[in-house]
């Protein structure tokens, strides 16, 4: 690419017109050095809907009903009153409850380290892992601009002119 302005010519050359356009080699030499690899949302959806799976059946489900199992073992045996109102009920729907609750938190930090693999270091930018940066959670905070990029930007009015 060659541009003029008052009389001089400047001849910017880039990378996109020393790789043939479509090649491998044009799409790798463009990347930023600091910006992580690019992963597709679907991916990140299909993670998070196994975590939330795992979760339930493998986690909260048994935490749940062993919880009530063991509440209403100890009503049972006469540990523990049962309400005269309601009877076991409200404190066998607590034990449930608070089981789910123990066993959802139980299996964060496998669903952690499944984000891991996938290549995403805090999780999807939503859930108990998220940083939130000053933008909100999922944005990033980083502003850098590779110097490729700054090459591309300073080449760019060259051109209009």
């Amino acid at each position: 690419m060659t541009s003029e302005t008052s009389g001089q010519t400047a001849a910017v050359k880039t990378e996109e017109t020393t790789a043939a356009p479509g090649s491998a080699a044009g799409k790798e030499g463009r990347k930023c050095p600091l910006t992580g690899p690019h992963i597709h949302r679907e991916d990140v959806r299909k993670v998070w809907k196994e975590c939330q799976e795992e979760s339930f059946w493998y986690r909260a489900l048994p935490f749940s009903l062993g919880s009530m199992a063991v509440t209403g073992g100890l009503v049972y045996n006469g540990v523990w009153k049962s309400s005269q109102r309601f009877g076991p009920f409200p404190k066998l729907a607590v034990a449930g409850v608070l089981g789910y609750a123990v066993g959802k938190a139980s299996y964060v930090r496998t669903c952690r380290s499944k984000f891991q693999e996938l290549g995403l270091q805090d999780g999807p930018g939503f859930g108990p892992w998220s940083k939130g940066g000053p933008h909100g959670p999922g944005h990033r905070s980083c502003h850098h601009v590779c110097e490729e990029c700054k090459k591309k930007a300073q080449a760019a009015p060259a051109e209009q002119v």
